[in-house]
């Protein structure tokens, strides 16, 4: 048997997606910095590692699936030196734009809180099996004891798999986004079965064994007990089916009480890729709303909310793509006089076209959430070139264990 030649080599820091980085650049998962490590040379990539001196950081993960699951990153890692590094990340991308700011205390999600998560589960020879891929792998993992996770979505793995023999190809595995609800689980599948009267049955019946809200096969509505209702202040909506949520309900919370904070007193805000209402419902008990969103789906879905909603004040919802065709100074004027705060949630490309219109408007407040550090700093900068303060930001920590990192920061126009 031939001797793989082994290499040793110190971590000097972590990249963006939790690898340690090793000169040359060599990338080795699942280290920390200062740690000296050997393995195999495969590329950019040092594989079968062995850690030779640990850093003082190093833990025993949590969690019994870590060393085959996906899911997570930086189990590893303490939780100080986990904060501090998301910390560093958004520092050294503002720094990367001549910025810099106060910096509130990260906040960290608990664990066993993520309150979606999207299953693979594929059939087997036995029956089938639902998990997360393995690191950079095609193999399945179970996770019956995953800590990241709501005990909730754990305890519908049983579904997901029923759903996998009644739907699922032998070739092709089901994708299975499980989400919690206040009325029950609401499920969406991917990648199955073409649906026909029998299969509809079927899955109906699953569906109602399981205690299923709602049941989505791709695009279709195939059961619904009762609508998975989400809490935004005093309004319960019922999202369109996969539609974006923030990951934990905690960490909504969180971001929620910090884009409170940055705009409180202002009784017109206007709210940017506004979702189904994360902000604008709960805003919307102190003030009048314009709310902005691509999607017509979860408009819908924040109107009939509101309607519902007690003592909510005026909502305005527009589908509109921001990206496109985002509101230019004309469109914001009024705001200007009118409307003294703006909220803006973008994904992960940032704002860039709206940010610039938004700046020329001056409007006074801004609370902006980000889940990109890079984009964000990099509208950032756009706001304090217009005249704008960056006072604080806030680093929440939803994604727990992993190598995401989301913010809240606050704008105000220097008088």
């Amino acid at each position: 048997m031939t001797n793989v030649a082994r290499t040793t080599a110190t971590i000097t820091r972590l990249g963006h997606q939790g690898d340690g980085v090793a000169l040359g650049p060599l990338f080795a998962p699942r280290t920390l910095p200062d740690e000296v490590v050997s393995g195999v040379v495969e590329g950019s990539q040092l594989t079968d590692i062995r850690i030779e001196t640990p850093s003082e950081h190093r833990i025993q993960a949590p969690c019994r699936h870590y060393k085959s699951c996906g899911g997570c990153q930086l189990q590893h890692a303490s939780d100080d030196f986990v904060a501090d590094w998301k910390l560093s990340i958004v520092k050294t991308a503002l720094a990367a734009q001549g910025l810099e700011t106060k910096f509130r205390p990260i906040h960290t999600s608990p664990a066993r809180s993520r309150r979606r998560a999207t299953l693979t589960v594929r059939r087997t020879k036995k029956g089938a099996m639902a998990g997360f891929h393995g690191r950079a792998s095609g193999v399945i993992t179970p996770i019956p004891d995953c800590h990241l996770l709501d005990p909730s979505l754990i305890a519908a793995i049983p579904l997901a798999e029923a759903l996998a023999m009644e739907g699922a190809s032998r070739k092709t595995p089901l994708l299975v986004t499980l989400t919690t609800s206040e009325t029950g689980l609401d499920v969406l599948v991917r990648d199955g079965k073409p649906l026909d009267s029998t299969l509809r049955v079927t899955l109906a019946t699953l569906a109602g064994q399981h205690g299923v809200a709602r049941l989505t096969w791709e695009d279709e509505q195939v059961a619904m007990e009762q609508p998975p209702l989400q809490a935004f202040g005093s309004a319960r909506v019922c999202p369109p089916p996969g539609s974006f949520l923030q990951a934990t309900r905690d960490g909504e919370a969180a971001l929620l009480a910090a884009v409170q904070e940055i705009t409180k007193g202002a009784k017109r805000i206007v709210d940017f890729f506004a979702g189904c209402g994360t902000f604008s419902l709960p805003l919307a008990a102190q003030a009048e709303i314009y709310a902005l969103e691509g999607g017509r789906g979860m408009i819908e879905a924040m109107q009939a909310g509101w309607r519902q909603g007690k003592g909510l004040k005026k909502l305005k919802a527009e589908v509109r793509d921001l990206f496109r065709n985002p509101l230019l100074p004309e469109d914001l004027k009024p705001f200007g006089a009118f409307y003294e705060a703006a909220v803006i949630d973008p994904p992960r490309a940032g704002a860039e076209a709206q940010v610039a219109q938004l700046a020329a408007a001056r409007t006074p407040v801004i609370a902006y959430v980000s889940c990109n550090p890079v984009t964000f700093a990099r509208d950032a900068k756009t706001l304090v070139a217009a005249g704008y303060s960056l006072n604080w930001v806030q680093v929440v920590d939803q994604f727990r264990w992993s190598a995401h990192t989301e913010l809240v920061a606050s704008f105000t126009l220097a008088s």
